[in-house]
C-alpha cells in the first residue's frame, strides 16, 4: 500500500509550530508495513491544497489530511478536498445536533461558525472526534482512500487509535513492522555511532537508526516479519546494541526519560533529592518536577545565582568563593553538600557554570560547568557523605549548556543511585529492568 501525507495549515510554514501529526500517522503507517511516498505541508489556502490532492491522488491507495477542519474562515480542508475530488458540500443534520450536543454539554451556546464543522463531502463517511468539535472523514477517490483528520494532536491521536488503525489492519495484515527503543544518557552521537559499528554488521545498517539531541541519544532496533521472527530479531539486537554502548544506555522503555528513570531509582530506596543550581536556573528542578509522582522523592531546591545566596541558603564558605570562585570544584560540591545539609535531603545534587554568551574567560571560558553529587556512601554500613564531582566544557549556545548541564548531573545522579542500589559494585547498565522501581504512584 502506498501512502501519503498532507499537513494543512499557514502556522506550520513558520517557526513556531512544528507538524509532529505527520510523525504520529508516519509512526502507524510504518508499523502496518505502508510504504509513505509523500510529506508535504499547505498552508490555508483553498486551490493550492486542492492542487497537491490532485497530483498526490492519482500515485498513491492512502492519503491522509490532517488540519482545517476547524470553524473558522482559513479553515478549507473540507472545501479543498471537494474540489479536488468534483463533490459537493452539504450541512448534515445529525453531526451538526452531535456538535451542539457537546457544547450544551461544557454549558456553552454553539457559537454560528460551528456550523461549518457539520459540512461533509457527498459520499463521505463522517468519523467521529471523542475528544473534539471536528468531525473526521473518509471519503474514495479513484483507487485512493482519503482520511480527513483535525489538526489538534491530541484529537488526531485519538482518530487515529478509533478508526485509521481498524482500517489499516485488515487491509495490511496486522502491524508487521516493528521498532524497539535504547536511550542513552551523557554520550555524543558520533561516539554512539563508533560504539555501535559492529551492530551494523551483524544486523544490517537498515535496521539501526540513530537519533541525536545534545547527551541523549536514542538507538532505534527495527525488524519485519511474522511476530515471532521480529520479536527474536529485536531481542538479539537490543541485546547487542546494549552490550555495545555499556552503561550509558539507561532505557530500553519509549516512555522513559532520564528524570522519570531517576524517579524510580530514588522510590526503590526510599530516598529523597535536593537540588542546588546555578547557570541551570531551575531547569533540574523543573524537569524532575515534571515526573507525575516526584513529591514521592524530591523535596526541593535553591535557585542561587547570586554568591550571597550560596552562603546564606548553602551556606558555602565566603572564602572559599573568594579563593576559587563560584564556578569551581570546591564550590559545586559545597553546594550538593549544603543543599543536602539544610533541607534534609538524602542526596543532593549541584550545578554552577558560565552559560553566556559573556562572562567567560581564560582559565573559565564559557561553557565550563562543575557539577557535583552528594549522598550516602555507596558501601552500606560506611559513615558521612560521599561527593562525585565532573568538570564539563560544553560547546553551544546558552541554552544548549543550560540543557547539557541538567542531562548530565541527572545522568551523574541516575549512576550514584544505581551503584548505590549494587553495594559500591561499578557502573550497572541502566536498563529498564533495574531502573523500574515502580511507576508513580501520584501527580503533584
Amino acid at each position: 500500500m502506498r501512502a501519503a501525507i498532507l499537513a494543512v495549515g499557514s502556522e506550520l510554514l513558520g517557526t513556531e509550530r512544528l507538524d509532529t501529526n505527520s510523525l504520529r500517522l508516519t509512526e502507524t503507517l510504518l508499523r502496518h508495513g505502508v510504504d509513505l511516498r509523500r510529506k508535504s505541508v499547505i498552508g490555508d489556502v483553498e486551490e493550492e491544497i486542492a492542487a497537491e490532492l490532485r497530483d498526490c491522488l492519482p500515485r498513491v491507495d492512502l492519503m491522509l489530511v490532517t488540519g482545517g477542519l476547524g470553524p473558522t474562515a482559513d479553515d478549507v480542508t473540507r472545501e479543498a478536498v471537494a474540489a479536488a475530488t468534483g463533490r459537493s458540500l452539504a450541512l448534515d443534520p445529525e453531526v451538526l445536533a452531535g456538535i451542539e450536543r457537546r457544547f450544551q454539554a461544557l454549558g456553552w451556546t454553539m457559537p454560528a461558525v460551528n456550523r461549518r464543522q457539520a459540512m461533509v463531502i457527498a459520499g463521505a463517511e463522517v468519523l467521529a472526534n471523542s475528544r473534539g468539535s471536528a468531525p473526521g472523514m473518509r471519503l474514495l477517490a479513484g483507487a485512493a482512500t482519503i482520511f480527513l483528520f483535525p489538526g489538534v494532536p491530541g484529537e488526531l491521536a485519538g482518530m487515529v487509535e478509533d478508526h485509521l488503525e481498524p482500517w489499516l489492519a485488515p487491509r495490511s495484515g496486522g502491524v508487521s513492522r516493528e521498532t524497539a527503543v535504547l536511550k542513552v544518557a551523557g554520550l555524543p552521537e558520533s561516539l554512539v555511532e563508533e560504539r555501535i559499528a559492529p551492530a551494523y554488521d551483524e544486523f544490517g545498517r537498515e535496521s539501526i537508526t540513530i537519533l541525536a539531541r545534545p547527551a541523549d541519544v536514542r538507538l532505534l532496533a527495527t525488524a519485519t516479519g511474522p511476530p515471532a521472527e521480529r520479536q527474536a530479531r529485536l531481542q538479539a539486537m537490543t541485546a547487542r546494541l546494549a552490550a555495545l554502548v555499556g552503561d550509558a544506555v539507561y532505557s530500553r522503555r519509549e516512555e522513559d526519560t532520564l528524570e522519570s528513570v531517576i524517579g524510580d531509582l530514588l522510590r526503590a530506596a526510599g530516598a529523597t533529592l535536593t537540588v542546588a543550581e546555578s547557570c541551570t536556573g531551575g531547569l533540574l528542578g523543573e524537569r524532575l518536577t515534571a515526573v507525575a509522582g516526584s513529591s514521592d522523592y524530591f523535596l526541593g531546591g535553591a535557585i542561587t545565582y547570586d554568591d550571597r545566596l550560596k552562603t546564606a541558603m548553602l551556606g558555602v564558605p565566603p572564602e572559599l568563593l573568594a579563593a576559587h570562585g563560584a564556578v569551581s570544584e570546591a564550590v559545586a560540591r559545597a553546594m550538593a553538600e549544603g543543599v543536602r545539609a539544610r533541607l534534609g535531603s538524602d542526596y543532593g545534587a549541584a550545578v554552577t557554570g558560565i552559560a553566556g554568551p559573556g562572562g567567560g574567560s581564560a582559565a573559565k571560558p564559557v561553557g565550563t560547568v562543575h557539577l557535583a553529587i552528594a549522598g550516602p556512601p555507596r558501601t552500606p554500613g560506611l559513615a558521612g557523605v560521599e561527593v562525585d564531582h565532573r568538570q564539563l566544557r560544553l560547546p553551544g549556545g546558552r541554552e544548549r549548556i543550560r540543557w547539557m548541564s541538567s542531562q548530565i548531573a541527572l545522568d551523574m545522579l541516575r549512576r550514584r543511585l544505581l551503584a548505590a542500589a549494587q553495594g559500591g559494585g561499578g557502573q550497572a547498565a541502566a536498563l529498564p529492568e533495574a531502573a523500574a522501581g515502580g511507576r508513580p504512584r501520584r501527580g503533584s
